[in-house]
């Protein structure tokens, strides 16, 4: 049984194959590397962004925690950035899990507008992510969830 949403993402896209999918070996390795590089280098500070900044269930905003977080994000944005360069997608030019993936994590930290505004690949990226038919779907759903 899976109940990490990461590999649950990874496990259907491999399932079912098409687009979002690995297209040989090597694109499943580069999906794995990004999906494990962002719920292990990015999420925890993102998390602490989005709770520090704008609230959290856990406890009190704390600037300090959001400040050190933002900090923390710098190298990775500038990696993320970069990798972005070739064709504005992590793997096999196309959107796939891999984007998926690190697209909602990343989402995590637009509470910190200003590592967006230093990685400007990134931020075109997370738009385009956002732009997608199910993402828009997924977030009117979410949004239509009682409080």
């Amino acid at each position: 049984m899976l109940h990490e949403s990461l590999a649950i993402n990874l496990y259907l896209a491999r399932k079912h194959g098409g687009p979002l999918a690995g297209a040989n070996v090597a694109e499943e390795g580069q999906i794995a590397m990004w999906s494990l590089w962002a719920g292990t280098g990015v999420e925890p500070h993102a998390i602490n962004v989005l709770y520090h900044r704008l609230g959290n269930p856990h406890g009190a905003k704390d600037p300090k925690i959001a400040d050190a977080a933002v900090e923390a994000l710098k190298g990775p944005f500038a990696v993320l950035d970069k990798a972005l360069a070739k064709s504005g997608w992590l793997v096999g030019d196309r959107f796939t899990v891999a984007d998926l993936n690190a697209a909602e994590i990343v989402r995590y930290a637009q509470a910190a507008p200003e590592l967006f505004e230093t990685a400007p690949r990134v931020k075109a990226w997370l738009a385009a992510c956002q732009a997608r038919p199910a993402f828009k779907k997924m977030w009117a759903a979410r949004d239509a969830e009682p409080a």
